[in-house]
């Protein structure tokens, strides 16, 4: 021990996800908890989750995380909406969402769709990706 301090414990990566962590709101702190918690579900064997399972056959695929409650601005840009539907939605794949999500983002910039309606359509493309999601997992 040198200076009172123990020695650092864990890897590299262990050491940083914790620095991380420790940088976050507690909001934050929560989403990355839930996102990790969905991610080692998901990297469990099925054998390991028959194992922790109660025997119904529901609970052998990972359960997908609610959405964040998070409130729409009153003004709010399109750049900003997708920020907000990302954390809303940190579940989701950003891949499935990309192509439509700049679809949506060209159709305002380049051709002045109105960012209140762009804004409505990214939240029902992020609903219904996510209902998609679900509905695969059960």
């Amino acid at each position: 021990m040198i200076g009172g301090f123990p020695p650092p414990s864990g890897s590299k990566e262990e050491r940083r996800l914790l620095k991380l962590f420790r940088s976050l709101t507690g909001e934050d702190r929560l989403t990355l908890l839930k996102f990790a918690e969905f991610l080692g579900d998901s990297q469990s064997s099925p054998e390991e989750k028959t194992a922790s399972n109660t025997g119904s056959p529901e609970q052998t695929t990972p359960e997908v995380p609610d959405p964040l409650a998070i409130e729409r601005p009153a003004k709010e840009s399109v750049i900003k909406a997708i920020k907000r539907l990302n954390k809303t939605y940190f579940m989701l794949d950003t891949g499935l969402l990309l192509h439509k999500t700049s679809d949506l983002m060209t159709q305002h910039i380049l051709k002045g769709r109105d960012a209140a309606a762009v804004i409505d359509d990214l939240e029902l493309l992020f609903k219904a990706v996510y209902d998609d999601t679900v509905g695969k997992t059960k």
